[in-house]
């Protein structure tokens, strides 16, 4: 595994800022849960964190 660094990551479809300015670092050999409220943005950001969902804004490394 590797570590994970999220800076300044931005998600927005159209209009809508679905994910807004995400700063996280995963460390090799981590455990992470994402928790929040439905809409929040959870799911995309694991999508762009896989490769699945493009970024609009920031890094992924």
């Amino acid at each position: 595994m590797a570590d994970v660094l999220l800076r300044k990551v931005v998600k927005r479809y159209e209009d809508v800022e679905a994910v807004r300015g995400i700063d996280l670092d995963i460390a090799d050999h981590e455990f992470v849960v994402l928790v929040g409220p439905s809409g929040c943005g959870k799911s995309t950001t694991l999508r762009m964190i896989a490769g699945l969902e493009d970024i609009t804004g920031g890094d992924i490394m």
